[in-house]
């Protein structure tokens, strides 16, 4: 009899476990629950989802993120407020480009008391990210050695009253190193002021800056 009741009984715990295996649970997840059956978390699996930020990180053993730009270097530039102690404040206009000509208007503002002479062409030069001239960029009076720039007016002598602005353009052709700031001079031999630029200059090495004269900006 008790042989009869053990033959009967093994189908059917056979039959238990088949239906175990095939939800998906197996025997490892059925004794889990036997252990466990308030289904609390384990202490390593606490630990686990503690680690697990809500926002990707960097941990110590994650490889190294790539190296973003360098940051501009301490270059003097001019400031947004106030007038300078030179009484003359510089500007920039967006850069224009046509066909690989690019052209940029500079604006020098008389933000003193006092009228300022001025007559000729500005003083610049084209400086890089880190502040460093580009090498090799010339800067040249008149536009005549930039291919399709426009004709310069030529000089003439200006007295900027409290508040009146010169103009002068930049001409030159497009190349692959970009020119960040530019230190302007309303003549050479004068103070400079050193400006970051909105736009920068794709002038490159070995190029050439044409500049126009300094003309009554409307």
């Amino acid at each position: 009899m008790i042989a009869t009741r053990r033959k009967r009984i093994r189908p059917a715990a056979l039959a238990s476990l088949l239906a175990l295996t095939l939800s998906g649970c197996g025997l490892s997840a059925e004794l889990d629950r036997e252990r466990n059956p308030a289904r609390e978390p384990t202490p390593a699996a606490t630990r686990t989802r503690a680690a697990q930020p809500s926002a990707p990180a960097v941990s110590e053993t994650s490889p190294a993120l790539p190296a973003g730009p360098k940051a501009s270097p301490a270059v003097p530039v001019q400031q947004d407020r106030g007038c300078p102690l030179s009484g003359l404040r510089v500007g920039t206009g967006p850069v224009d480009a046509a066909m690989g000509l690019r052209a940029m208007t500079i604006t020098l503002t008389n933000c003193g008391k006092k009228p300022y002479e001025l007559k000729g062409y500005p003083s610049v030069r084209v400086l890089g990210p880190q502040g460093d001239p580009i090498p090799g960029v010339r800067t040249v009076e008149g536009t005549d050695q930039v291919a399709m720039a426009p004709e310069d007016p030529g000089p003439e002598a200006l007295t900027l009253g409290p508040g009146e602005s010169a103009r002068a353009g930049l001409y030159w052709r497009m190349a692959a190193e970009d020119g960040t700031y530019l230190r302007v001079a309303p003549a050479a031999g004068r103070s400079t002021t050193t400006v970051r630029l909105p736009d920068p200059l794709d002038i490159g090495p070995e190029n050439i800056l044409g500049t126009t004269a300094w003309a009554p900006a409307t």
